[in-house]
């Protein structure tokens, strides 16, 4: 079944709440919030990399509040182990039995905060509750929260004693994304409420969990003609042959591309999917993906200029077929 212009409608009002809310914590990021709640809506996991005091843990904060669930932040350090962010099986003399303790990753918006910190063994404790939305403890399976959305940061600047993320990991992150600092106007906004704590800002709840289940389970519905398939498998192939690249886009990216590309449209009010969609998410969603050649990283060339360049040579299909 595919989505009628009135759930289309519906679907971009209530993106529109969700967003508009989260930017009373957020202020002057609209761009960056709208990311952020189209890879919530995709099912998929977001990966910020920014300086420290952006505000990431204030948007998974406001993100959790503004869908009335539940967030929880795992600060990523060297010396944290799995089962401080999966949970544990403890031992009861009670009742004779061990009873499962679950971490932190049980909650709808988990921010992992310097995710490469920690080492990969730590890392891939994410892997499956990424991938799956269970997490398995003692050959037993436990659901996640639901809707369920990972929020990971990187500092840019401080690399010493950090482990870089493994391909397989990174391309488990939907789109990558980038905060920033404020700009001026913003920022005298945040300083005149400079006496409340962070912390304590809250958001009121204007979605129910069920209702982001249901608009995720509705942008799957999003009509996408053939020729946007095409186009999204050409730019995947530019990339695998620039000459600027060791590995390319995976399946996996190119599917990516395609789940945000239908939450997008819906949220901007269609029910069907256009060449500029795919433009608005090719860099956030393929950027992260892409491997360079050693050489043109030492030239300055970046994942971001490499998507831009593919996105210049490949044309966009000039007209859709009716839905």
């Amino acid at each position: 079944m595919t989505m009628t212009p009135e759930q289309a409608d519906w679907f971009s009002a209530t993106f529109g709440r969700l967003v508009s809310n989260v930017e009373t914590v957020l202020l002057g990021k609209t761009f960056v919030v709208r990311l952020s709640f189209t890879a919530l809506l995709s099912s998929g996991h977001l990966l910020l990399e920014d300086f420290p005091g952006t505000g990431k843990t204030s948007l998974a904060r406001a993100m959790a509040q503004s869908v009335d669930g539940i967030s929880s932040r795992i600060q990523f350090t060297p010396d944290l182990l799995p089962g401080d962010i999966t949970g544990v099986s403890i031992y009861d003399q009670g009742t004779n039995r061990f009873d499962f303790h679950g971490g932190p990753i049980f909650a709808n918006i988990v921010l992992a905060d310097e995710i490469n910190r920690a080492s990969p063994k730590t890392q891939a404790a994410l892997l499956e509750v990424m991938e799956e939305g269970n997490v398995t403890v003692d050959g037993i399976t436990h659901p996640a929260g639901s809707p369920f959305m990972v929020i990971a940061t990187q500092n840019p600047i401080e690399q010493a004693g950090t482990y870089r993320l493994p391909e397989a990991q990174l391309d488990r992150f939907i789109m990558k994304a980038s905060i920033g600092y404020p700009d001026h106007a913003s920022t005298v906004r945040i300083l005149e409420g400079a006496g409340t704590p962070a912390h304590a800002a809250t958001v009121p709840a204007v979605a129910t969990a069920d209702t982001i289940n249901e608009m995720a389970a509705l942008a799957r519905t999003v009509h996408v003609d053939p020729s946007i398939n095409d186009y999204v498998s050409r730019l995947v192939d530019a990339s695998r042959n620039a000459v600027e690249v060791r590995l390319g886009v995976s399946v996996r990216g190119a599917l990516a591309l395609i789940r945000t590309s239908k939450t997008l449209a819906a949220a901007a009010g269609r029910h069907y999917v256009i060449p500029d969609d795919v433009k608005a998410l090719a860099e956030p969603v393929l950027a992260h993906r892409l491997i360079l050649d050693a050489e043109a990283e030492f030239d300055g060339v970046t994942a971001s200029s490499v998507i831009g360049q593919i996105l210049l040579e490949t044309p966009p299909p000039s007209d859709r077929q009716a839905v």
